[in-house]
């Protein structure tokens, strides 16, 4: 009886540290500052192609995922972004927001707050799992930013859920782009 019971217990143990290894594996690989960003194929709130490769060479994009149109974190990020965007594109940053909604959706979102920007449409999912931010289970993104160098490098990854600390970090992360 003693050792059937200890054989259980140590099947049990063996299952639970192999169910944890497969979770681990199953995590979206996180990227990191210094790796080359996924190339972006996807369609804007237009229904027009927009891709991350067009800007190699021109442009630093400032790729930001977000979880949902008009939500009150979004709509502030999104205006905190609008509100930026002249000193952006003084930068040269071009600025990009992805998130699940369709592009009638965002064409919405756009109109009602004068956000001046591309917004695309990610309704598979495929970028986002490209970048690792989708939430577990949900057609829904983490709300992560990436600054992508003309290089095509990622200079600046900021993953919070908080709208503020990403407006405070990418300010910050191009303002250092301007001094090098």
């Amino acid at each position: 009886m003693k050792t059937n019971l200890h054989s259980l217990l140590l099947l049990g143990l063996c299952g639970l540290w192999f169910g944890a290894v497969n979770a681990r594996a199953q995590e979206p690989k996180k990227l990191v500052v210094g790796e080359v960003a996924p190339p972006v194929v996807g369609q804007d709130q237009d229904r027009k192609v927009w891709k991350l490769a067009d800007a190699a060479g021109k442009k630093v994009v400032l790729l930001y995922f977000y979880p949902k149109d008009e939500t009150p974190g979004c709509t502030k990020e999104a205006c905190g972004l609008r509100d930026r965007l002249g000193d952006l594109k003084k930068a040269n940053v071009e600025v990009v927001g992805v998130s699940f909604d369709s592009a009638e959706s965002h064409q919405k979102f756009i109109a009602h707050h004068g956000l001046g920007f591309t917004l695309l449409a990610d309704t598979d999912g495929k970028i986002a799992d490209a970048y690792g931010v989708r939430m577990a289970g949900k057609s829904m993104a983490r709300r992560v930013s990436f600054l992508i160098g003309k290089s095509g490098k990622i200079l600046h990854v900021t993953d919070s859920p908080k709208a503020d600390d990403h407006l405070t970090e990418m300010t910050e992360a191009v303002a250092k782009l301007e001094k090098n």
